[in-house]
């Protein structure tokens, strides 16, 4: 039993060796590793028949052999000797000349192995370890003039040969659908990659094509004989905000592509609150929105990311918050702290949205808006995200929404600005 648990160890690691394929000496070199350890290893526990020592090192070796190539067949038919010749096992030379011609009978079989269908190189692997075995022993036992050693109790040595086959059937079954369950994944995840791309142009397609189906309405329209000036500035109004909104769709596009920032500095959350306030006054008095702002305390709330990403994420929840009150209501911004993380939330009495909505949010080509992409609020969750922050949302139908995005203390960048105002106190004192 630990012999054959020796023999099957190596399938643990076939299918991480199996991934790097492509790199043909590294594959190699990981395969000639766990073969040679199970070769070893097996040799190192024998079992004994008749006055003769036996293993089932032909089972490593041959399915090394015939997984790895010639490379790996030299390799562990080397390893085994060395071992052999360190272990103290007489007649090495004339152990060599057995060997030796097995390794023709390698060479031969690993030619066409892998254009064969699974039954068939169930059936090769068996012959081929077998043979390993029955060609050695006969050259070595005869050599030293033993042969009847070999042939002495043949129901003995036929069950040795019976289990080594049934454990190079279950080997080369198990290797050959792990090889399958890869391809298998692979596919998956080649089609899963297909499927995102031609979901991503099909959404491109269909988002520019609405607002240039109307720039060029319009465009026909300005070519109309006895068109008053008037007409003449809505249309082209029109067209101009259809191209703009053509413009930020391929913005947000675009945002998915961008590599992730290289500005990493403290942000004060308390300041965000105040700059965000400021961006969104002019589109929320035109929306006939009041804005309230709430800064939690006088100290500095410092979390660490990219000022200018976070600033778009805000502005880009804040927007959304305004577009959901068309009526018109309450704009809350304001951050917070608790007892291991700085807090800012964003809240409006709109129209709200249901679980399933909220469950949503943030997947791409789905939005509450009716002419949303959803990439926006994607690209503003991603940056959240990539700042280790936590999003929380909580919302009711006819209430309003609250976003409430979480940081963890940033203790040493909070330390840094709080000295940094001191000293600044204290020179202007």
């Amino acid at each position: 039993m630990l012999n054959i648990f020796l023999i099957f160890s190596p399938l643990v690691f076939y299918p991480y060796i199996f991934r790097v394929k492509g790199r043909l000496v590294l594959y190699r070199f990981l395969l000639y590793i766990v073969f040679a350890i199970a070769l070893i290893t097996t040799m190192s526990f024998p079992i004994h028949i008749n006055g003769l020592t036996y293993d089932f090192r032909s089972i490593p070796l041959a399915i090394g052999s015939l997984y790895g190539g010639m490379p790996v067949a030299l390799l562990l038919y080397a390893t085994l000797l060395i071992y052999r010749y360190l272990l103290g096992s007489p007649n090495e030379l004339l152990y060599i000349c057995a060997l030796l011609p097995s390794l023709i009978v390698v060479y031969g079989v690993n030619k066409r192995y892998h254009t064969l269908k699974l039954p068939r190189k169930i059936i090769v692997a068996v012959l081929l370890c077998t043979s390993i075995k029955l060609i050695a022993f006969s050259i070595y036992f005869a050599l030293i003039g033993k042969l009847e050693l070999f042939y002495g109790k043949p129901l003995a040595t036929l069950q040795t040969y019976l289990v080594q086959g049934v454990i190079v059937g279950i080997g080369i079954y198990l290797i050959e659908k792990l090889v399958k369950y890869f391809y298998m994944q692979e596919e998956v995840i080649r089609s899963e990659k297909m499927k995102i791309v031609g979901d991503m142009a099909a959404s491109v397609a269909h988002e520019i094509r609405n607002p240039l189906t109307t720039v060029r309405g319009f465009i026909e329209l300005l070519g109309t004989a006895n068109l008053s000036q008037q007409k003449k500035d809505f249309y082209k109004q029109i067209s101009l905000e259809e191209l703009d909104r053509a413009q930020l769709i391929i913005t947000d596009y675009l945002a998915l592509a961008k590599p992730d920032p290289e500005t990493v500095e403290n942000i004060d959350l308390n300041e965000e609150v105040r700059y965000l306030s400021n961006v969104l006054l002019t589109y929320a008095n035109y929306n006939n929105i009041q804005i309230k702002e709430n800064v939690a305390a006088e100290q500095p709330l410092l979390v660490a990311g990219d000022r200018y990403k976070f600033r778009q994420a805000m502005i880009n929840i804040g927007k959304n918050a305004i577009e959901a009150m068309p009526g018109g209501g309450v704009l809350e911004i304001r951050s917070d702290k608790t007892h291991d993380e700085l807090l800012i939330r964003i809240s409006d009495n709109g129209c709200g949205m249901t679980q399933e909505q909220i469950r949503r949010l943030g997947t791409p080509y789905y939005s509450t808006k009716e002419k949303g992409t959803g990439l926006g609020t994607m690209v503003s969750f991603g940056i959240i995200k990539k700042m280790n922050g936590k999003i929380d949302i909580q919302s009711k139908v006819g209430a309003g929404t609250t976003f409430q995005f979480s940081f963890a203390k940033d203790a040493k960048g909070m330390e840094a600005v709080s000295r940094r105002v001191g000293m600044i106190r204290e020179k202007s004192q």
